[in-house]
C-alpha cells in the first residue's frame, strides 16, 4: 500500500469509537426526541385541562428525565452549538425564550394566582376550615365527617379540628383527608 492509499483509507475510515461515543451517537437524539414528544403531548393535555391526573406526574417526571438525553445531545453536537453561538443564531433565540419566560416566572413568584387552577386555592380553603364549618358546605353533619375520616384511618377528636391538622397527625396530605369527606359523585 502506498502512502497516498493509506491516507485515503484513514480519511474514509472513522476513528474507533468508545462505548460512550457509540451510545451518544445511537441514543442521544432518539431519546431526546421521544421524551420531548411525551413532554409535548402531556404539556398540551395539561394546558387544555385534559385528564390532568393522568398527565401531571408524567409531565413533571419525564421532563426531568429528558434532561439526561438533552445533555448527551448537547455534548454530541457541541461544535455545532458553538458555531451557532459564533454566528449569533443561538443567542437571539435564547434571549427571546428568556424574555417570553420571565413574565410567567415573575407572576408565579409574586404570588399572583391569575391563570392558576382555582381548585388548588379551594382545596387550601377547605382543608383549613374546621369540620363543623365544613359540614354544611358538604351538606353533611359534623359527625358524618368524623365517621368518614375514621373509616379512612384518620384519628379525629372533635369537629373543631381542621382537615389539615387531622392529615398532619396521620402523616398524610390535607387533600387525602378532604377526599375522605367529599361526596362520591
Amino acid at each position: 500500500m502506498t502512502s497516498s492509499e493509506t491516507t485515503l483509507k484513514e480519511q474514509i475510515t472513522p476513528p474507533a469509537e468508545n462505548s460512550l461515543t457509540r451510545f451518544m451517537n445511537r441514543y442521544a437524539t432518539p431519546l431526546t426526541t421521544g421524551l420531548f414528544a411525551v413532554s409535548t403531548i402531556s404539556g398540551v393535555a395539561l394546558f387544555f385541562h385534559l385528564a390532568p391526573g393522568a398527565f401531571h406526574g408524567m409531565h413533571e417526571w419525564l421532563s426531568i428525565v429528558l434532561l439526561a438525553p438533552v445533555v448527551l445531545h448537547v455534548w454530541k453536537n457541541w461544535r455545532s452549538i458553538l458555531s451557532y453561538a459564533k454566528r449569533g443564531t443561538l443567542i437571539i433565540p435564547l434571549v427571546l425564550s428568556l424574555i417570553v419566560a420571565l413574565p410567567f416566572a415573575i407572576s408565579g413568584m409574586s404570588g399572583n394566582a391569575r391563570g392558576r387552577n382555582p381548585a388548588f386555592r379551594a382545596v387550601s380553603v377547605l382543608t383549613q376550615a374546621r369540620l363543623a364549618d365544613l359540614a354544611p358546605i358538604l351538606k353533611k353533619e359534623p359527625d358524618d365527617l368524623l365517621a368518614a375520616l375514621k373509616r379512612r384511618g384518620f384519628t379525629v377528636q372533635s369537629a373543631d379540628e381542621t382537615l389539615e391538622a387531622i392529615a398532619a397527625t396521620a402523616g398524610k396530605q390535607a387533600s387525602d383527608a378532604l377526599m375522605a369527606v367529599l361526596p362520591n359523585r
